[in-house]
């Protein structure tokens, strides 16, 4: 790992001198490239510098520990000793997450499908306002939002909604709110004062590239034959028709309309990009409902990822054993804290998997 830290910190230091070359600098492409190179490895060169002077002065105090008479000084050294270790055991921890691999999707915008689960009107209610906690965060973060799709109900309640949010890293901030979002609270229809449980369950998805459908000659067959028509006056006698086969997908056009052979194979093409953008659409729509499906659970009330309790003030993230009493800031949009304590326990979760 150390070898690694260290071939990057190299790099980084390297990029430190590139960036401020005038050369670099007029040359917007380039400048740009190297720029968003540096920093990204900023974090992980100064954890680097960090924990190279934390191991410097550990090894001073521990040369100096047996030389000193001093009672009062050799506490101060040994307590020196005792943070450094815990010190580099930290950096340790942050400079192996900070290795990790990436999420390819962390820079990627995301759709957000919040649907109303158990609990009828009051689920339709909460779904209404888990979609203002997120457009609150979202506008905090200078994030555009786009609304998708909305079935409001008589009462101002949301059945579902969905709406793209567009900005920098959003889907890494945002991957973790998939799942059953479950709010304990009195109805204000509730004349008795009792507390309903209600559900409404979130799909946070990667927003998903326009399908570029790129078509390779080594991927096609392409037969030809003689046109046939109705009583032999647009009969060929030339093979002008044309059947393109991509044998990938299996996907087989045929054209004949024109008399030319290359008009004909022109149409054919242009009929396979259309089906096979079709095709491609579908099986992203089917991943996407696939990873619906795993995402949010049944909306069952007994399944959820995090409780709203509005008579306590209180939000649990049942995943971390994550408690606030300050449920209003997070309704507000405040989700910064949450969302920082998921990165970490879901970075050292891959962590153990690695070791």
């Amino acid at each position: 790992m150390i070898e690694k830290i260290k071939s990057l910190k190299e790099k980084f230091d390297f990029l430190a001198e590139e960036i401020i070359k005038p050369e670099v600098i007029s040359n917007n492409k380039l400048y740009t490239k190297l720029i968003k190179e540096y920093n990204t490895l900023q974090p992980i060169s100064i954890a680097f510098n960090n924990y190279q002077q934390t191991n410097k002065n550990l090894q001073d105090a521990l040369l100096l520990l047996p030389l000193e008479s001093d009672n009062e000084m050799k506490e101060l050294l040994s307590l020196e000793i005792e943070e450094c270790k815990q010190k580099i055991e930290q950096l340790n921890e942050q400079i192996k997450i900070m290795l990790l691999p990436k999420d390819e999707n962390d820079e990627k915008n995301v759709i957000i499908e919040i649907r109303a689960g158990a609990g009828g009107e009051e689920a339709s209610l909460f779904c209404s306002v888990l979609h203002r906690m997120y457009s609150m965060f979202a506008e905090s973060r200078r994030w555009k939002m786009d609304l998708l799709h909305a079935n409001q109900t008589e009462l101002g309640g949301m059945k579902e909604i969905a709406f793209m949010i567009k900005g920098k890293d959003v889907f890494k901030h945002l991957k973790y709110e998939s799942g059953v979002h479950r709010v304990q609270r009195v109805p204000e229809t509730e004349n008795s004062g009792r507390i309903h449980t209600s559900t409404s369950t979130v799909a946070v998805l990667p927003e998903h590239e326009e399908v570029d459908v790129d078509i390779q000659e080594k991927d096609l067959r392409i037969d030809t034959y003689r046109s046939s028509g109705a009583g032999g006056q647009h009969v060929n006698t030339t093979d002008s028709a044309i059947r393109i086969t991509h044998i990938p997908t299996g996907i087989v056009v045929a054209c004949q309309d024109e008399r030319s052979q290359i008009k004909n194979r022109e149409k054919a093409m242009s009929v396979l990009k259309s089906k096979l953008y079709d095709h491609y659409q579908m099986q992203l729509d089917t991943e996407y409902a696939k990873n619906r499906r795993e995402q949010v659970g049944t909306g069952d009330r007994s399944e959820r990822i995090r409780t709203y309790n509005y008579p306590q003030g209180r939000l649990t993230d049942h995943r971390i054993n994550y408690t606030s009493y300050n449920l209003d800031g997070f309704l507000n949009g405040d989700l910064d804290d949450l969302i920082e304590h998921l990165a970490i326990f879901y970075q050292k979760k891959k962590l153990e998997e690695i070791n």
